[in-house]
């Protein structure tokens, strides 16, 4: 994985995207694909929903943890509880500040055994949550940060598991869980897991053997309605889903519990990063939760919008955009809990200086088909 001009890194499929005429944006450090030429974001959006999309990934981090007790030490610093899961299942869980409580991170994590979790953070704050882990851990204990040493390709869709079919690789394992897989000789791993709402998979690849792999993907996917998609749709698609994004509905200033995820939270378990503060907030209630909302005009919420309710200020827009699906502006925002919205209640958002009404609504926006 090389860099570019800019000095951004590139994923090792680079060079694939640009044949297909990918319009690059940056994110995370990296110079990744948003929207592909013949296409752009509807069309890439409508494949996921439809058929089936495959994305590069590779921007995501991949830390592995091993040694005697590792899973055991994971399970004491990240939020959600290792102990609900056995080897071979995947878990969504969160590294947050030790003190505040605040996100630092969200994470996937996978478990192989008492001496083995993989975990997959986000591209910015890779560095950082291999420093915490790093620094926390104990002798025999190993921190291995691996963000160039694979690829990542999301294959979400209802059509996902025949193109997997078609290629020979695992598919009948459940969701968050994986299975190992070859595909022309490259040894993976096959995550049921994804970022979408739809039926899909995540292919954990060895860098050198990416091209070969997206390769095999592309040419089997033909049939199957496959579409090459960019960050662009997997932004409306996991926005319709009410999934947040680190750095704008999950952050080190809003925690789990204004963020509504308390249930990636062990609450019962004896340690993890920012228990003490969490219990206290989950225990008093928190100032501000995040809430769904539904444009009922023509409105389209962007983040950092105001949101009103009459003349009082009561939030803001942490992710928002037009939903392909829906046909209607949506969105995420952080709410005054003083301000008792409830689900229905109307408020008002400033779109570039004219208020648009929008419907406080619980997300999903559109039913997921993950099973």
């Amino acid at each position: 994985m090389t860099d570019d001009p800019a000095g951004l890194r590139r994923s090792p499929l680079h060079e694939r995207h640009a044949a297909l005429g990918a319009k690059f944006a940056p994110f995370g450090g990296w110079s990744m694909p948003l929207e592909y030429a013949g296409g752009g974001v509807l069309k890439e959006h409508a494949a996921v929903r439809t058929a089936v999309g495959v994305f590069d990934v590779s921007h995501l981090g991949k830390i592995r943890i091993t040694g005697p007790g590792a899973a055991a030490f994971v399970n004491a610093c990240l939020s959600n509880d290792l102990g609900r899961i056995g080897p071979g299942r995947a878990q969504y869980t969160l590294c947050c500040d030790a003190t505040t409580g605040g996100v630092l991170d969200d994470i996937i994590a996978y478990l192989y055994g008492d001496d083995h979790v993989f975990l997959i953070p986000n591209a910015a704050n890779t560095a950082e949550v291999a420093k915490r882990l790093g620094a926390a851990a104990p002798d025999g204990v190993t921190i291995a940060d691996e963000h160039t040493d694979h690829a990542v390709l999301a294959v979400q869709g209802p059509r996902s598991a025949e193109l997997l079919d078609r290629l020979g690789l695992p598919t009948e394992h459940g969701y968050m869980s994986f299975s190992p897989g070859t595909v022309d000789g490259a040894e993976l791993v096959v995550c049921r897991t994804g970022y979408t709402g739809e039926h899909g998979y995540e292919l954990v690849v060895p860098a050198a053997a990416a091209t070969g792999v997206w390769d095999a993907l592309t040419a089997a996917g033909a049939e199957f309605g496959l579409r090459p998609c960019g960050l662009g749709a997997r932004d409306t698609l996991r926005t319709e889903m009410g999934y947040p994004l680190h750095g704008q509905d999950l952050s080190p200033e809003i925690t789990p519990v204004q963020a509504r995820a308390g249930w990636a939270v062990g609450w019962d378990k004896p340690a993890f990063w920012g228990r003490d503060a969490l219990l206290a907030e989950k225990a008093a209630g928190p100032r501000r939760t995040l809430r769904g909302l539904e444009a009922v005009d023509r409105g389209i919420p962007r983040a950092g919008m105001t949101v009103y309710a009459g003349d009082a200020e009561v939030g803001r827009i942490t992710s928002g955009t037009f939903s392909p699906t829906k046909k209607v502006g949506i969105a995420l925002a952080l709410l005054d809990t003083a301000a008792g919205l409830a689900e229905g209640d109307t408020v008002e958002v400033d779109v570039r200086g004219r208020r648009s009404a929008m419907r406080v609504v619980k997300p999903p926006f559109v039913q997921p088909s993950v099973r």
